[in-house]
């Protein structure tokens, strides 16, 4: 197994995935959360409500909230604004790298 993921500090949000949280009627009037992000070395940005503490004692054995990490929850709506913008699922050998 490879070394462990971890995320870029210095990486670059470089486009919205999705539709803006104005569009979707997500931000109560006024800018703001929730949002995706694509970072310029192609992980997400995910910005929502920060629940950790609220489901800190109900989450399911292999789920893991690590230092560091905080389980953020978004809307249903704004995931699915997102789906064109992310690709389709395939097969391992053949899915571009």
């Amino acid at each position: 197994m490879g070394q462990p993921w971890d995320a870029d500090p210095d990486a670059v949000l470089t486009r919205r995935v999705g539709k803006s949280p104005t569009e979707l009627g997500t931000t109560g009037g006024r800018d703001g959360c929730p949002d995706i992000w694509e970072l310029d070395n192609g992980d997400i940005a995910v910005v929502g409500r920060d629940l950790t503490e609220t489901y800190k004692a109900r989450l399911p054995q292999d789920l893991v909230v690590g230092e560091g990490e905080r389980l953020v929850v978004i809307p249903r709506v704004t995931l699915l604004a997102a789906k064109a913008d992310l690709p389709d699922a395939c097969p391992l050998w053949r899915c571009a790298r």
